[in-house]
């Protein structure tokens, strides 16, 4: 190789940090705004869902915020309308052998019985994760991007660690639109990975546009 084949790659190489650094930069400048405008937007929905969680049960907090890994490694509250009841986490020992193994593999289970009627309307209509633009104004989170997930689930991701933890997690992405909570945990993974590789501005607004299009049918969220 010469002087100017390596010339060339270094540039080739500077051309590519460049365009990953332009991206990521508007795809910030996209949550920001994106995640102001869904705020004011969703204003009076947001009322009327934290008053009906509060009347379902006067006891019990609004909103539930789970530790979830973020970007770098660092872990945040993942915000959610309270969708179970309040002893959740002793009604798991309450799970027939057949369930902690669904719960096991999945990290959820299809038929859970620790969720609220209200709870189940608000999942099925992905409503619960509205607080969740909240997390990307913040910067936790990206309005598209691989699903949160908990510490445990990380290991599952195998040689794709590093992949996961160099964006933010998204309130969408191809998991999202792909079969969702249908899907197998390794086709999971493999959609985070697929978006990581691809990532771009035009990418993000599909994505966007498509998860619209799953949430008013309903698929694939429970």
């Amino acid at each position: 190789m010469d002087m100017d084949d390596s010339k060339k790659i270094s540039n080739m190489n500077m051309i590519d940090m460049q365009k990953k650094f332009a991206c990521l930069f508007l795809k910030r400048a996209m949550d920001i705004v994106g995640s102001i405008f869904a705020i004011i937007f969703f204003f009076p929905l947001l009322l009327l869902i934290m008053v009906a969680v509060k009347l379902d049960n006067p006891q019990a907090n609004i909103f539930y915020g789970h530790e979830r890994v973020g970007r770098d490694g660092v872990m945040f509250k993942c915000w959610k309308f309270r969708t179970m009841v309040p002893n959740a986490k002793e009604l798991v020992e309450q799970f027939t052998e057949e369930q902690k193994k669904e719960y096991e593999e999945n990290f959820k289970l299809k038929d859970d019985p620790r969720i609220t009627k209200l709870g189940s309307f608000l999942r099925t209509t992905s409503m619960d994760e509205l607080p969740q633009f909240y997390n990307i104004l913040r910067g936790d989170m990206s309005l598209v991007g691989p699903r949160p997930i908990v510490p445990a689930e990380l290991e599952r991701y195998g040689r794709y660690k590093a992949v996961y933890l160099c964006v933010r997690p998204g309130l969408t992405g191809m998991w999202q639109v792909k079969g969702r909570s249908d899907t197998t945990y390794e086709q999971r993974i493999s959609m985070d990975v697929e978006y990581v590789r691809n990532m771009s501005i035009y990418l993000d607004l599909v994505l966007i546009i498509q998860t619209v299009v799953k949430v008013i049918k309903k698929e694939g969220a429970y």
